[in-house]
């Protein structure tokens, strides 16, 4: 079954969501103090948080970056996108090539009104207010179908954002992601990361208080194992699975991950075929 339950389209400012804790974390200005009071209570357990948010979203640039230059992809389907900031993944792609086309999904209200409001007058990009996991609703909308053809490769990105989901049989991230990659082309990617850690302590620790501060709307830190899973029956692009500040940088002094407590961990994986 997947996720069905109806969303609110009421901006809640006195409970911290992910995407406003992370545009905090990015330097944006789209956060309330109750995110900022979030961000402070987590770099006390976790204090390498800021530089691994600002390493991941250089992730998420780069990897575009390389898929639309490298790999000829026109389409990308971006799942639990965020708060618009700077180098959007529409900016890059359509940086490299006028043409390519972007979905953005959240299920926060706010990602709605401020991803609209900057992307009125881009055609060829959209904001769907939906679950992530809601596959069938995410292919089937209006403006997934005007700007998708899932007949021709395209990208599906879920960056740094499954540890906001519990496990599941039916709607866990293996389970998402099997159930969306199924459906793609050959010759297609899936971009796929979130944080994870080999400290027990750590995971179990994060976890209480992102799910307490959030009032359930996470998941959980997992192990390098379980993204590992999500990758079944992909080709890996080089260079494999690593901590993300480490996937083909651009030169040799970018910003590295260099405390361990927790990392952002994952990859790129290609759907078989052509």
């Amino acid at each position: 079954m997947q996720a069905d339950k109806q969303l609110s389209t009421e901006i809640n400012a006195s409970v911290p969501t992910a995407a406003r804790m992370y545009d905090y974390y990015l330097g944006g200005k789209d956060n309330y103090a109750a995110d900022r009071a979030a961000v402070e209570e987590l770099d006390k357990v976790v204090p390498s948080t800021r530089r691994l948010a600002l390493n991941n979203r250089r992730f998420l640039q780069r990897v575009v970056r390389v898929l639309a230059q490298e790999y000829g992809i026109r389409q990308f389907l971006d799942h639990g996108s965020g708060l618009p900031t700077q180098d959007n993944v529409h900016q890059i792609a359509q940086g490299v090539a006028p043409e390519s086309r972007v979905v953005y999904v959240d299920n926060d209200p706010m990602v709605l009104v401020h991803g609209r409001a900057l992307l009125d007058q881009n055609d060829r990009t959209a904001v769907i207010h939906a679950d992530l996991r809601a596959t069938d609703e995410i292919f089937a909308h209006p403006d997934t179908q005007r700007l998708i053809d899932f007949s021709q490769p395209v990208a599906v990105l879920f960056n740094s954002v499954f540890h906001c989901i519990p496990d599941s049989a039916t709607d866990g991230p293996a389970a998402v992601a099997r159930r969306v990659t199924e459906r793609l082309a050959p010759g297609s990617y899936a971009v796929m990361c979130q944080l994870v850690s080999e400290d027990a302590e750590v995971r179990e620790s994060v976890t209480a208080f992102m799910d307490q501060a959030t009032q359930g709307h996470w998941g959980r830190v997992r192990e390098q194992q379980d993204v590992a899973e999500w990758f079944a029956g992909m080709e890996i692009l080089e260079p494999g699975l690593v901590e993300v500040s480490t996937w083909r940088p651009d030169t040799e002094v970018v910003p590295r991950q260099l405390t361990r407590e927790w990392i952002e961990y994952g990859g790129v994986g290609r759907v078989p075929g052509r």
